[in-house]
């Protein structure tokens, strides 16, 4: 497996890198400077896909994402960005930002974010995180999605969320071409297996794997501040991760690379986005899809009961 081996997105004529870069961690407080050498050093490693969000850093995301890509081909990488949060900075109101799934709020938003990232069009346009307004996300969002699809504007929609009951209701109703789902799918955590992916695979839809660390717990020293899920991780969960952690170490396999690898496995994903916070874990991440693991490791993790034993593995 390599870092820049391609996959398509859906049926649509997109193609990401198996490898992408999430864009959380661009928008963290160190100087735009260093944002920018990241998102560069990603590109000389191969990585052809980028995802970002206005929510992630208030639009500071998709604005330290404008200068690299201004100075590549546009025909040369894939963009993704989300819709359903407006920043104040787009509306002139009171709070930072605040949730809006109308047809008029989406426009918007996609507007707003070709600005910040100095793009004429968006590659994949995802309705972020809609748990709370599904029935308006059907009657509106996703249909002004559609329209942006038929026009040309954005290549391929779908929705972005931490969670894959909702994705699987919209996969089921809505022409969509592709999930970003973060965190179900892991390593660590395969809820979404049984369900979810075998339906996006027989339907020609695409799953790009967010979180593929849980949060951070599968790329950490695995001690008791360890996160999953956004939050200090439960005991059992840290146990699993320790007791998954000690199968790879006795494999000589980094646990990162167990963690992006399998992800991978599965026909369904197209790609997996890690984030980034400096040029090293960049070249870490590249490093970890590519580092061999032995067959001998992925039948050790399900005959101990740490990987669902239906799961696909690489080969």
């Amino acid at each position: 497996m390599k870092a820049t081996d391609t996959r398509q997105i859906g049926r649509t004529s997109l193609s990401v890198t198996c490898l992408g870069l999430g864009g959380v961690f661009l928008a963290r407080d160190a100087p735009r400077s260093e944002a920018e050498a990241l998102i560069d050093r990603a590109y000389e490693t191969g990585v052809r896909y980028f995802d970002t969000a206005p929510m992630y850093g208030l639009g500071e995301s998709e604005r330290r994402y404008n200068g690299p890509l201004s100075r590549l081909e546009r025909s040369g990488f894939v963009v993704s960005t989300k819709v359903g949060r407006l920043l104040q900075e787009d509306v002139g109101g009171a709070e930072p930002w605040h949730f809006d799934f109308t047809r008029d709020g989406v426009l918007r938003s996609f507007e707003t974010s070709l600005q910040r990232l100095g793009l004429d069009r968006v590659d994949i346009l995802l309705v972020h995180d809609p748990d709370d307004h599904a029935d308006q996300a059907i009657r509106e969002a996703f249909p002004a999605l559609i329209e942006l699809r038929e026009q040309g504007l954005v290549g391929a929609i779908g929705a972005g969320m931490n969670q894959w009951e909702l994705e699987l209701r919209f996969a089921r109703e809505l022409p969509l071409d592709c999930f970003l789902l973060a965190g179900r799918y892991t390593l660590l955590e395969q809820t979404a297996l049984a369900e979810f992916l075998p339906h996006c695979e027989a339907n020609g839809i695409s799953v790009i794997a967010g979180g593929p660390y849980n949060s951070g717990i599968l790329a950490s020293d695995l001690d008791d501040t360890a996160n999953y899920n956004y939050r200090t991780a439960p005991p059992e969960m840290l146990a699993r991760a320790r007791a998954i952690k000690a199968v790879c170490d006795r494999h000589g396999v980094p646990l990162k690379a167990a963690a992006l690898q399998f992800i991978l496995a599965h026909p369904a994903v197209a790609a997996v986005i890690p984030g980034a916070a400096s040029v090293a874990e960049v070249e870490e991440n590249a490093r970890m899809i590519e580092t061999p693991i032995p067959a001998a490791l992925w039948a050790e993790l399900k005959e101990a009961g740490l990987l669902d034993p239906a799961a696909p593995v690489p080969a």
